[in-house]
Formats: structure tokens, sequence, C-alpha cells
């Protein structure tokens, strides 16, 4: 569609030659500059920087120009329904290097409502202001460390910044593109023949009610004293607010909300006997409960070959938790799912402390029978002895109350569990017997970016970043934005009016 210059681009005020010669101008003042610095390299470092930028948002508004001038409107004019308005309506976007100005043709819808802009079609600009490579930047920065520090890094960076409210914007709305595209994604090449899932789950602080309030709400700022300072200000809102109310003991100021986080891999049997891996790694996490975790899994396992009627080795390793199990049998009738041993040791650890001195010998004795009891798949045998020692423990004593709750716990916990506590069997296969992907997965996914201090969420908020930050570290970032870009010029093609930044709340996904 581009051609000679047509009658819109000639009524352009910007000529191409004076964009191009700004540009050469630029180039040989930092040739000058180079050559003749006489200070630090510290003040050239700097000095360049500036100019560097400079020279990328002219080349920038170079090719926006010669674009605008190139670009063949006869195509667009012979659309039904439009006609030509302003021949070169100005713009502005964020780019990499800084804001560029650019002018474009715009075309009205003569029965009404929004029009469109060629150029921007062609170029695969959306409303938001910002260039694709900047969306993509502040965004994924923003699955790595908070909105305050992507935007501070991206402020020293670039030397400009979106703000936080707009980064946020920005997530909510590409993060939208996030779990359409792990549904379009094909099966991994190479995959091994021993397909292995772990699931655990992880609360990050979530904000109440009363705290959403409070943010909907109308600010309150007591000045506190004549010049206004941070001290006295804080001093004169706990004076208004009063003294805080003392949590009781058990009291929970988190109001967490459970992300499920799914790991999925394949071992593949070597000449050695042994199963080698992981392969193919990929994480999944949400918001949107265990159900939905768990069907992901299945749609998952099932474009890697690995259907619910597969004759492949699938297993499933959880922490245990009550109702997962069954949710998981539904979706995996003939998985073998499997207890995290660790998660037995340490509640036998536990208990041992209640019947030895914490750090002696005797409770390493002890702990260690027993686990040898478990390593050896005899975790039947375990419970009973366990059941024994209750029966000794008398009803009434000092310390007496705490063995015996601390037993119950043990043996509910362990009993009806015992099919999933084959370890000697699966030992000797080499399978896997602890989550320790999973349990690194929930420290990385939702520790380290969700569960900071000071942090409160809204789950249909963080929903968005959660998809992203999977995205992210399954190392398909490089394939997603191409992937989700396709999406919006598909849009752009169809004269739609796109923008990416949107301060809707995801729906969290549920089970079909």
């Amino acid at each position: 569609m581009e051609t000679q210059p047509n009658s819109a681009a000639e009524s352009c005020p910007v000529t191409e030659d004076s964009v191009a010669a700004e540009a050469r101008q630029l180039c040989e003042e930092m040739v000058s500059f180079c050559q003749h610095h006489e200070g630090t390299v510290l003040e050239l470092e700097k000095r360049l920087f500036v100019l560097l930028f400079r020279l990328g948002c002219v080349l920038v508004r170079l090719m926006l120009v010669s674009r605008h001038l190139r670009l063949n409107l006869e195509p667009y004019l012979a659309l039904k329904g439009y006609r030509l308005g302003n021949p070169s309506a100005e713009r502005t976007i964020k780019t990499a290097f800084g804001a560029v100005s650019y002018g474009r043709a715009h075309l009205i819808r003569e029965e009404g409502g929004p029009g469109f802009h060629p150029l921007d079609v062609v170029l695969g600009l959306t409303r938001d202001g910002f260039s694709p490579w900047v969306v993509q930047f502040v965004t994924r920065l923003a699955t790595r460390m908070s909105y305050a520090a992507s935007r501070m890094i991206c402020q020293a960076a670039l030397g400009w910044s979106p703000s936080t409210e707009g980064i946020e914007l920005l997530v909510l709305g590409l993060g939208r593109q996030a779990a359409p595209f792990m549904q379009q994604m094909g099966a991994p090449p190479f995959d091994g023949a021993v397909l292995v899932i772990e699931v655990d789950g992880k609360c990050p602080p979530t904000a109440t009610e009363q705290e959403l309030n409070k943010r909907r709400g109308k600010r309150h700022h007591p000045q506190g004293c004549s010049c206004g300072c941070q001290r006295h200000r804080g001093k004169a809102k706990r004076k208004r607010r009063g003294p805080k109310k003392r949590r009781k003991k058990g009291d929970k100021s988190k109001n967490g909300k459970e992300v499920v986080v799914v790991v999925m891999y394949t071992l593949r049997r070597g000449p050695d006997g042994q199963l080698h891996g992981p392969i193919n790694k990929r994480i999944w996490a949400t918001f949107g409960g265990r159900k939905a975790a768990v069907w992901w899994a299945r749609e998952e396992a099932t474009k890697r070959g690995f259907g619910p009627d597969t004759t492949q080795t699938v297993q499933i390793v959880v922490d245990g938790a009550k109702g997962l199990k069954e949710k998981l049998e539904r979706q995996f009738p003939k998985a073998i799912i499997t207890l995290d041993v660790c998660h037995v040791v340490e509640k036998l650890w536990e208990l041992g402390r209640r019947f030895h001195k914490e750090g002696s010998e005797e409770l390493k004795g002890w702990v260690e029978e027993l686990k040898e009891l478990v390593y050896q798949g005899r975790a039947a045998t375990l419970v009973e002895r366990l059941q024994r020692w209750l029966e000794q423990v008398p009803a009434h004593g000092p310390g007496t109350k705490g063995r015996r709750q601390a037993l119950k716990k043990v043996i509910g916990y362990l009993k009806p569990r015992l099919p999933m506590m084959r370890y000697r069997e699966w030992i000797e296969q080499d399978l896997v017997i602890a989550s320790g992907q999973v349990e690194g997965a929930v420290r990385h996914v939702v520790g380290e970016r969700m569960d900071c201090s000071g942090m409160r969420w809204i789950p249909q908020r963080a929903e968005a970043l959660l998809h992203l930050r999977c995205i992210e570290l399954n190392g398909e970032w490089d394939k997603f934005i191409p992937w989700a870009y396709q999406r919006y010029q598909d849009q752009l093609n169809d004269r739609q009016a796109v923008q990416i930044r949107t301060d809707e709340p995801m729906k969290l996904p549920r089970a079909a």
C-alpha cells in the first residue's frame, strides 16, 4: 500500500529532508564532541547518553515521516463509509528514546463513531501512546519487581518512565493475552516418556474490604505542624486515629488468598536406567482455585501426549491438601499420586519435639528410625506404631495432653494418605517422591514478587501480573510479545479502536 506521495501526505508540514538533515547534524555533533572532549569518561558518557537518545528520537521521527509520505491512502479511501479528515493529525508517542511527535492522516467514519489512522494501523500502534517496545519493557520489568521499582529502573535506563499507575494498567491489559497464549502453544519438542505434575499453593496478602474502602474514600492528611513535615504529620495522624487494637493470638492480618501453582515437566530414561530431567518444564499459577489449576494441568498434559487414557507413566506430587487429591484423580484416573515425602518427614520432626529435647541425639535417632519406615514403604507400620504410642500416653499428667494431640494429628494426616506413600516402590523406579520443583516455583513465582512487606493485592487485578510472570519465568516472553501484538494488529486491520491499557479487573479462571 506504499506508493508515491499522495495529497494527504503532501500537506504534511514536516519534510523528510529536514528531519534527515537534523539527524546528520546530530551525528556530526556527537563525532565532534568525542573528538574534542577534555573531561572525564563519566562526563563523556553522561553527555553522549543524552545525544544518543536525541538522535534516536530524530531517527524514529524520520521513519514515521517517511512512512507517512509513502503511504497510499487510496485503498483506505475506497472503503465504504469513510472519508479523509485531517490529512496530518499530530500525535506524540513515548518511545525507548523519548517522546516523538509525527503527523498522520485521519479517516472519518461518515455514519459517526471513531475513525482510524491508516499509518497507525500499518505500524501496529495502539492508542496507548507508547511504542510496542516500551510496553513490553515496562511490563516485563513489572513481572520481576514492584511497579515503583520498575518505574525507577525505567527512569534510570531510559531517562523517562510511565507512572506506576500507567505500568499497572499496561500489565492489566497485556495480562489478558497470557492465558490464550498458553492455551494455543503446541507441545514442546523432544519430550520425555514420564510426565510429572507437582502442585502446591501459597497465600499472598490481599486487601480487606476495610482497606479497599479506605483506598476509595476521601484522603485525610492532617498537617500536624506549620511546615507539614512527615514526622509531625504522622504524629497527628496517629493521634486522630487513636490507639490500634492489639491482635489476639492466632489472629491473621495477612488476609491471604491461595495462589495454586502447577509445575509440569517430563523425565527421560537414559542408558543407565535412571530417569533424567526435568525436561520442558512449564509453570502456571492462578488465583482461580484448585479446580481451575487442575483443569489447566489436564489440558496441558493432553497437549503433550498424556491424555486421560494414556498408557505412559503420569506422576502427580502434592502436599496432601484436602480435596486436591480427589480433583486430580477425576482428571488423571491412571496417574500415580504421591504425597511429598518432605511433608511427612517434617511432621515426624514436629511430633518428635513433643517427646525429646530440641537438638538432642535422642530426637535425631527417634526421627531417623521412623524415617526409615517411610522410605522403606512401610507407612502402614509407621501408623500402627504411632497408634500404639498414643494408647500408651497417659490421659492425665504434665505434657501428656500436647503429646496426645500431636499424635492424633499426625495419625489423622497419614492414615488416609497411605496409598500415596509407596516410596520404596517409586524409589526403585527412580520416580519423584518430593515436590522440590514446585516448592521452588512457589517461592519464586509468588513469594518473591507478591508476598513482600506492605503489599496488599486484589486477586482480580493481581491475576494478570501472575500470568505474565509465569510466561517470563518459563522463558516464553520473546514468543509471547510478537504473538500478542499480532492479535492487536489483526484488530487494527479490522479498524477497531485498540488500547492495551485498562483499569478493568480480570475475571478469575474457572474450570469448564
